[in-house]
């Protein structure tokens, strides 16, 4: 059922199982700015970025970039959690041989795709890796991931010719892309150095850092710089440690105190499982918000006690339900449908929350999740669309991108407050919640409505009624779009379920899955009465469904 009425009107169709949400949204009451933050992804295999299906529009950051192909030859980008450019090798002598013809044709794809790099100098080339073999990796969904941190994981042989390959590059990219462009992008040094991916100790990752960004600096000095890209939140006191060694510690490649940070990145991950079955409940996947947000809370309490650096913008560099985007198994079986795209709705609004709450500048929070091409249709991996098929999870990101520049005041009587939230997820009724935003005129207002729970289970629909006050005063006709992602709308997936999962879909097939992948109206674009700045919407939203709703003159 819906609506566009001034006032509330009778409900004419039976709602048994549907709650009751009333949600408000004032347009005269701005909370501040509303940072684009959704407008970041990441993966393991750079390479793929040459593929039709590459990022548009956005910031991406990459692993692999400066990791050797094992063998040289083996360019192919067709392996799960790896990619290579062969960037850094040496001669007979030991001298350095830089080759950035791959990198380029990567940095290539994304910027005729408007696309910018979020550049990560990782990982260690062969020639210079203490500890090189093994070196290279084959691994599947179901591998364990420990076993992926071969030679490029270990410290160089020599900090020095690491600095100078860094520099390398950074020059190379300052004259292929000029100036201006490289200014534009965002450096950072290695992933997750508080684990596996960097088998030395912290202070050798500080050496590490010096001299990546030392290199970079030589090469460009207005670029921006950070890290150190933390997995687990703060890692304890790891990240404190590195804050104060970028303030107070002896930079191994200048000699000089402390080292340049332009701004601070850590990852957060969500914790799902799964239920087995009971006498009274089915076996499910069950989510875990709670552990993502409490790992963001954790890290800008931290940077909040480091007065002269809380200002600096912060990026939740991996920001993800789950930790590992190219593992399979019951507990990510989340990935295709609508759980994805309703987890994130709910959980960036609350990262925004908590940002408000410390006074962060959280300036991103990055999606681990690219594609593979040349995989089944919908194999299951953490991935935004499956064979140039856009999944459900693409379409919160569309949304997100029509989000206005200000942040309203609102309120739902279904939404967990964030306490809640970062305590214990979603684990009562379901959250009910509301992002809502204004353009800098005042003409187009946007507004992200959700119905999210942990449970992978059916439930209640929501019935809303949403409010709308001093908006677009002097007008008595606006125009709305509903925009909306649930079972029969902006979904591919249960397009291709309905067909009955083809392998090797017809061409009529495809042409209706990739209709069916793009972000989709839940109506046609209607006209709506305003009076004194006033209207009430009313619509039915099933469970982990999304609507986007876009009020303008």
């Amino acid at each position: 059922m819906y609506s566009t009425t001034l006032f509330l009107v009778p409900v004419l169709v039976s709602y048994t199982l549907a709650r009751q949400v009333n949600i408000t949204v004032d347009a005269s009451k701005i909370l501040g700015d509303l940072p684009p933050v959704a407008r970041f992804f990441g993966t393991d295999e750079p390479n793929y970025a040459t593929y039709p299906d590459g990022p548009h529009q956005t910031y991406f950051r990459m692993h692999n970039l400066l990791t050797t192909c094992d063998p040289l030859n083996d360019t192919s980008p067709h392996r799960l959690k790896w990619g290579c450019t062969n960037a850094y090798t040496e001669d007979v002598n030991g001298q350095p041989i830089y080759n950035f013809t791959i990198i380029d044709t990567i940095f290539d794809a994304y910027l005729e795709n408007g696309v910018k790099p979020y550049v990560q100098t990782g990982f260690m080339p062969k020639a210079l890796s203490s500890h090189p073999d093994p070196y290279s990796f084959d691994f599947n969904g179901t591998s364990d991931v420990n076993n992926i941190f071969t030679g490029w994981s270990n410290p160089p042989t020599s900090f020095q010719k690491r600095g100078e390959l860094i520099y390398q590059w950074a020059k190379h990219c300052l004259e292929r892309y000029r100036e201006a462009e490289v200014e534009s992008w965002y450096w950072e040094v290695w992933n997750e150095p508080n684990i596996a991916y960097w088998n030395g100790t912290q202070e050798q990752y500080f050496t590490l850092y010096d001299h990546a960004v030392n290199g970079v600096l030589r090469a460009l000095p207005s670029v921006t710089v950070g890290g150190p890209e933390v997995a687990g939140g703060a890692s304890r006191d790891w990240l404190s440690l590195f804050l104060d060694h970028t303030l107070n510690g002896q930079n191994d490649a200048t000699g000089d105190k402390g080292a340049p940070l332009d701004f601070i990145s850590f990852h957060a991950k969500g914790s799902p499982t799964f239920i087995n079955a009971t006498d009274s409940v089915p076996g499910h996947l069950q989510m875990n918000m709670a552990s993502a947000l409490q790992n963001v809370n954790d890290v800008f309490f931290v940077i909040q006690s480091f007065k002269t650096l809380n200002h600096l913008p912060v990026f939740i560099g991996e920001d993800d339900p789950d930790s590992c985007a190219a593992c399979l198994s019951a507990n990510v079986d989340y990935r295709n449908g609508l759980i994805y795209p309703s987890y994130t709705a709910a959980a960036f609004t609350r990262e925004l929350d908590l940002a408000g709450n410390y006074s962060i500048n959280l300036t991103g929070a990055l999606t681990w999740a690219f594609e593979f091409d040349d995989h089944p249709y919908f194999d299951g991996f953490r991935v935004l669309a499956t064979n140039q098929i856009d999944k459900p999870i693409l379409n919160i990101f569309r949304m997100f991108g029509k989000m206005q520049t200000k942040r309203l005041e609102a309120q739902s009587t279904g939404q967990y407050d964030l306490d809640s939230v970062v305590s214990s997820s979603v684990r009562g009724d379901s959250d009910v919640g509301i992002l809502a935003s204004i353009s800098d005129e005042g003409n187009k207002m946007a507004m992200l409505v959700w119905n999210y729970h942990d449970d992978a289970l059916p439930k209640p629909d929501a019935q809303i009624f949403f409010t709308i006050s001093n908006g677009f005063m002097g007008h008595q006709v606006v125009n709305l779009t509903h925009y909306r992602i649930d079972q029969s709308h902006s979904n591919a997936y249960s397009t291709w379920l309905a067909l009955g999962l083809p392998q090797d879909p017809t061409p009529k097939q495809l042409a209706d899955l990739k209709a069916a992948g793009m972000l989709q109206m839940l109506h046609s674009p209607t006209q709506m009465k305003l009076e004194d700045g006033m209207a009430v919407i009313q619509f039915d939203l099933p469970i982990h469904a999304v609507s986007l709703l876009v009020v303008e003159q």
